[in-house]
């Protein structure tokens, strides 16, 4: 069983990361939206989440792209989730930094199992590192 997580969804649609809110509950002890790229790598550094969820079609930027600004200053696990299953656009996305890709819709014992499977392994990895900011510091600096 893994603690508690602090989870990053970063999808342009709001009914996509209401829901995804909704399924995460049981692992998580908080979520944080951004409806944007740009949003989502200010809440990526500022956060430090333990997970990303990471769209792959966004307005403002790909999730390639996304993933790759994230990557230059976090180690998180990133998992891409999209109804595109473009060859191309999922290689990319996986080159420039994220760790794993799943095709929306995807059922909730997958997603669940993936993200457990993704964060023990970085766990294992990042249990010496020093704690980081407290979650509510970060979103009451974020106006949140």
């Amino acid at each position: 069983m893994i603690s508690k997580l602090n989870v990053l969804v970063i999808d342009d649609d709001p009914a996509t990361t209401d829901m995804m809110s909704l399924i995460l509950m049981p692992i998580t002890s908080q979520v944080i939206i951004a409806n944007s790229g740009e949003e989502g790598i200010n809440l990526a550094r500022d956060c430090e989440p333990d997970f990303i969820l990471l769209d792959l079609m966004m307005p403002d930027m790909s999730g390639a792209e996304i993933a790759a600004e994230i990557r230059k200053f976090s180690s998180t696990p990133i998992l891409v989730l999209s109804a595109v299953n473009h060859p191309q656009l999922v290689a990319t996305a996986l080159d420039n930094g994220a760790d794993n890709f799943l095709r929306k819709p995807v059922s909730e014992s997958i997603l669940l199992s993936q993200i457990r499977r993704m964060t023990s392994r970085s766990n294992r990895v990042e249990k010496a590192l020093p704690a980081t900011k407290p979650l509510a510091e970060c979103l009451t600096q974020k106006g949140r």
